[in-house]
């Protein structure tokens, strides 16, 4: 996960995170309600992958054989939620562990490894392979015959076929909706909490800077 590699596999369709980009589009278009709290979701949803791909390769974990480079090492022990003021982290973490792993992950990102904004877990490939299952069901079973077995078989081909692309089209739904680059988020405070369900957590809060 060097910058170098993350920079010699540019992005599709000509495109590359803009330092600035966010800020101008906010100033253009600050009139649409809830675009800002947007923006920073997508910026701290980032941030939170980066630090877990951190956190991950410094936990002393031996990378499983044949992995690929960069991204062998996963700590499925660790997960997060994003809001627009920051962060849930679950799991066994020390605090000063956490710390030092947000200031790497942040600074690693704004330098240009962009990559570490994208994670295998996310619940984004969760809600694309649904999208997908749902809508190759929907369109085999119209066009096979109605009985049982037919449509057990479309399903099965519906659900096998999903499961092909999702890894692919999550990754890229990641990379163009969900998260961003967080050029414009200064980190503050990180404390032991709880978050809305009662799970206990570490909440990495953060502050929106132009």
């Amino acid at each position: 996960m060097t910058a170098t590699s993350s920079q010699a596999n540019p992005f599709p369709f000509d495109f590359a995170p803009h330092p600035t980009g966010d800020a101008e589009l906010l100033q253009q278009l600050a009139f649409i309600p809830g675009l800002k709290e947007t923006l920073a979701v997508r910026q701290v949803h980032a941030l939170e992958h980066a630090t877990v791909w951190v956190l991950s390769e410094t936990s002393g974990e031996r990378p499983p054989e044949n992995s690929q480079p960069g991204r062998s090492l996963d700590n499925d022990g660790l997960g997060g939620m994003s809001t627009d003021r920051g962060f849930y982290l679950y799991g066994q973490v020390n605090p000063l562990d956490l710390r030092r792993a947000v200031h790497v992950a942040h600074d690693r990102l704004t330098r240009g490894e962009w990559d570490l904004a994208l994670h295998p877990r996310c619940g984004t490939n969760l809600s694309v392979g649904m999208l997908i299952t749902a809508g190759l069901a929907f369109g085999i079973t119209m066009v096979l015959p109605r009985d049982p077995i037919s449509q057990l078989l479309g399903l099965g081909v519906a659900a096998t076929a999903a499961s092909q692309v999702t890894p692919d089209l999550g990754i890229l739904a990641q990379r163009y909706l969900t998260t961003a680059i967080p050029y414009n988020l200064a980190i503050e405070e990180i404390t032991p909490t709880q978050d809305m369900w009662g799970r206990s957590a570490h909440f990495v809060g953060v502050r929106w800077i132009e």
